[in-house]
Order: C-alpha cells, then sequence, then structure tokens
C-alpha cells in the first residue's frame, strides 16, 4: 500500500508550539498489475500530549503516516486494504459491465 499523507490540518498555535498537527488528509493506493484500488480520508490526530512534540518542519511523511496508522488502528488498516483488494478483485473479474448499443 502506498500512502499520501502530506496535507494535514494544524492549529497555528497550542500549548506554547506552532503549527500543532490535529488532523492528516490521506489517502492509500494498492497496485496490482494494470490494476489498483483506492481509499481515502482523514484522522484526527490525539495532540492532548504534547511532551513529544516534533516541530511542523522536523516532521516528515513518514512520521505523519505512522501517527495516521496508530490512530486508525490495526483492525482499521486491515479493513482498509481487504477493501482495496476487493477494489483491484473486481476490477479482475467485474459482476458488471456497461455496454453500448451499436442503434
Amino acid at each position: 500500500m502506498e500512502w499520501n499523507v502530506k496535507t494535514v490540518d494544524v492549529h497555528p498555535k497550542e500549548e506554547g508550539h506552532d503549527d500543532v498537527i490535529y488532523n492528516v488528509h490521506w489517502s492509500v493506493t494498492k497496485i496490482d498489475g494494470e490494476y489498483s484500488g483506492l481509499s481515502y480520508g482523514t484522522q484526527s490526530i490525539d495532540t492532548s500530549d504534547l511532551s513529544n512534540f516534533k516541530p511542523f518542519d522536523e516532521v516528515t511523511s513518514e512520521i505523519v503516516q505512522g501517527w495516521v496508522i496508530d490512530a486508525m488502528g490495526e483492525e482499521e488498516v486491515a479493513n482498509l486494504e481487504a477493501n482495496l483488494d476487493s477494489q483491484i478483485e473486481n476490477q479482475k473479474n467485474p459482476t458488471s459491465i456497461t455496454k453500448t448499443l451499436d442503434s
């Protein structure tokens, strides 16, 4: 799965810190050959304990991805991956297709 977590919402000031990330806009893609699945959403990040605060200019996509996965929990991430697998399977073996009449 390929995550994109580059867009975030921040509180400009919170508990003496600048640009505290509290919400992440994410998308995740899974590719299998010519088929792919996509899902997107937002995930709130708990900011109640800022003792390990990292300044915004030191935050990377890898760090934010970890926060998102931790906040979602293993079960939700597994459900997300299962949904992507289902999208790919439906592309490989469609149960319905659209056709156009000649006349």
